[in-house]
């Protein structure tokens, strides 16, 4: 079994060319929700639902996020209410958050939740949640702490970060399904998602660093970080807000300790004895995803290593 440590838009690149190359019973997926929102009384997912609908194949291509051909009537009909429109919500999204909020409210568990919204969508692979815990993530800016979303989106990543906030994360309770996985699996692979907002809260949740220092599996991460910048998002951004080295080699000391290898771009190359010097391996591919193609390469040259 394979175990995939994945945030939203750049992890579902790999997972897309991973599900393509693996049975479905064979690649489990802990999804990051620390980007988890509450907006109109609903638990929004957007990481869960984005991985959701990419292996489904109803992902909006355009986006990377939402659903494709969605309309947004409802959102448009809150905004002549007068509330908050700065998240986009379409309307066959919405009855997602629907669904599983009205499950949550009944005391099921998000993982279980998560199960019966992968089925309905049709994927077999197994989603799981950091945690069943609401544990969102914060970030101190140069106005004030905000929530992630607020960040992200309203605000359009603009501001100065000054700190990533995941004490709720550090607070919660790895989902119970998590353990045993990687203990059984014979890789774990930390897709190219953000290290600090999208793979940083599944590594603060308690006892998962240490659960990937001591697992017996191969433990690959692939940088999301090429030629000094992040191909989508603020990842460079952040990094270079909060003191991290901006490149590969900055990426893997993040992750040093429980990564085995480091998968980074061939226009890095130069930077793996840097990254050996860390002790981990370095192997460089293509990694940049543009095509279904890229994908399932780039899935290629991974399980080919193990």
């Amino acid at each position: 079994m394979i175990v995939a440590l994945a945030g939203g838009i750049g992890g579902s690149k790999l997972l897309a060319g991973l599900a393509r190359r693996l049975p479905a019973d064979q690649l489990t997926i802990l999804g990051n929700t620390g980007d988890d929102i509450e907006l109109f009384g609903l638990r929004i997912c957007p990481d869960l639902d984005t991985i959701t609908y990419t292996l489904s194949g109803h992902c909006n291509p355009a986006t990377g996020w939402g659903l494709r051909n969605d309309s947004f009537r409802c959102l448009k009909e809150i905004r002549r209410l007068g509330g908050e429109d700065w998240f986009q919500l379409g309307d066959r999204d919405l009855a997602t958050h629907i669904f599983r909020s009205w499950l949550l409210g009944k005391g099921v568990r998000l993982s279980e939740v998560t199960r019966r919204i992968c089925a309905a969508w049709g994927v077999r692979q197994r989603l799981l949640p950091m945690s069943d815990s609401h544990a969102p993530t914060f970030l101190v800016t140069d106005r004030g702490r905000l929530h992630l979303q607020e960040y992200l989106v309203r605000e359009k990543a603009k501001l100065v970060v000054k700190e990533v906030d995941l004490s709720a994360a550090v607070k919660a309770r790895l989902t119970p399904e998590i353990p045993d996985s990687v203990q059984q699996a014979r890789a774990v692979i930390v897709c190219p998602s953000n290290p600090l907002i999208s793979i940083g809260p599944i590594l603060a949740v308690a006892g998962m660093r240490e659960l990937l220092a001591k697992c017996k599996a191969t433990v690959i991460a692939v940088s999301p970080i090429v030629a000094n910048d992040s191909l989508k998002g603020p990842s460079a951004k952040m990094m270079r807000e909060l003191g991290y080295e901006v490149s590969a080699a900055g990426v893997a000391a993040m992750y040093r300790g429980f990564v085995d290898c480091l998968v980074l771009d061939r226009s890095d190359a130069a930077l793996a004895s840097r990254i050996e010097d860390l002790g981990m391996d370095a192997w460089s591919t293509a990694t940049v995803m543009k095509s279904e193609e890229d994908k399932d390469r780039l899935a290629d040259f991974i399980l080919e290593q193990l």
